[in-house]
């Protein structure tokens, strides 16, 4: 069987989970053998695919910027990618985002889709009015042969949201390969000796100013304990002028690093939290409980079917209850260390090559 994927993902995104998710898939069905992945890019930039090695493409002036850069990238890829199209020498159409542009190129041809989350569709007052991408999720996930949820949240949402038939959907957990890094990719950083960590985009619905508000109190009181932000982006003027409001600019930092520093910074915290309102899946999740790092997580949307019982859960909407989950974490180390050990175990549910098989059991589905 031949599967198809486009250039969607791999035009617009360096680093992220969904262009993670597809090399996963193609390296696992590579390594197998039973599925033949095949994926129509020209020109990238992706990480995940550089290191995976499993497909030829050309890097798009990786070190500079220019107005237009993403836009004209991938008008380049989807020409490319009708051409792909036109040879029609695969089984199954496997799109990469929400663009419906294949439609009229795969004829008779069942294609699956993969739906990661419904967080424009619930809260939409944190995206542009100009943005169309729930009008491009809704008219492809109902011309869709097959839809995969990576979790059962964003099933359910599916459902209430688009109408769309639950026996159309078929739910596959994402997995977690904790990688192996070489010695000389693996570099040592300073780091405070306590501090709580927070990974990824600190916009809207991650919630990050209501954790902050949330921790205010006892970052003044306790000024030995830091928070560090990976990823995100550098602080903007607003957050550093908030921070110094509230007194606590010295003990907040932001740091970009590669997936290797990212490893270490988990091992040295004394936790990992995970306010978000609403999330897809929660691949951090899987992140902090392989390093070995405790997790504190909102108790909505998916992340109660990543975490199980491995996890501290608080209400994202409320102060005290984000305050108190902190307090018993700094002062509880033995309940730390229970979930410590069995996050390894819950890691076990979650492997690239099921999420591979499962998959493939989609495909065939539909053909």
């Amino acid at each position: 069987m031949k599967v198809l994927y486009d250039h969607q993902i791999f035009s617009t995104q360096v680093y992220g989970g969904v262009s993670r998710y597809f090399v996963e898939l193609i390296k696992n069905f590579k390594d197998s053998g039973s599925v033949k992945g095949d994926l129509s890019v020209l020109f990238t930039n992706n990480y995940y695919l550089r290191n995976a090695k499993c497909k030829q493409y050309r890097t798009f002036f990786p070190k500079y910027n220019f107005k237009g850069k993403t836009k004209l990238l991938d008008s380049l890829n989807e020409f490319y990618s009708k051409q792909y199209l036109r040879f029609n020498t695969f089984d199954v159409f496997h799109p990469t985002y929400y663009d419906s542009y294949f439609i009229r190129y795969i004829g008779n041809k069942p294609f699956v889709l993969t739906v990661y989350d419904m967080i424009h569709e619930k809260f939409p007052e944190y995206f542009s009015k100009n943005d169309i991408t729930t009008q491009k999720k809704k008219y492809i996930a109902n011309k869709a042969s097959k839809i995969i949820a990576i979790s059962n949240s964003t099933k359910m949402d599916l459902i209430n949201i688009f109408n769309i038939p639950e026996k159309k959907i078929k739910v596959v957990y994402l997995g977690y390969l904790n990688n192996q890094f070489k010695d000389k990719e693996y570099k040592v950083i300073e780091l405070p000796s306590k501090f709580i960590l927070f990974v990824g985009s600190r916009r809207g619905y991650k919630n990050f100013r209501l954790f902050i508000k949330s921790i205010t109190s006892i970052l003044q009181k306790e000024n030995e304990i830091n928070v560090i932000c990976v990823g995100g982006g550098k602080f903007t003027k607003n957050e550093v002028g908030w921070f110094k409001f509230l007194n606590i600019n010295g003990q907040i930092s932001q740091l970009d690093v590669a997936d290797a520093l990212l490893s270490q910074i988990y091992k040295k915290a004394l936790f990992f939290v995970f306010p978000s309102l609403y999330e897809g899946f929660g691949l951090p999740i899987l992140e902090a409980f392989s390093n070995g790092c405790p997790v504190l997580c909102s108790n909505t949307s998916s992340l109660s079917e990543v975490a199980g019982d491995t996890a501290m859960y608080f209400n994202p909407y409320d102060v005290d209850s984000i305050k108190n989950s902190v307090r018993i974490a700094l002062d509880n180390s033995e309940i730390m260390n229970n979930l410590k050990l069995k996050a390894f175990e819950r890691l076990g549910n979650f492997s690239w090559e099921n999420t591979a098989k499962r998959t493939q059991e989609i495909y065939e589905m539909v053909v």
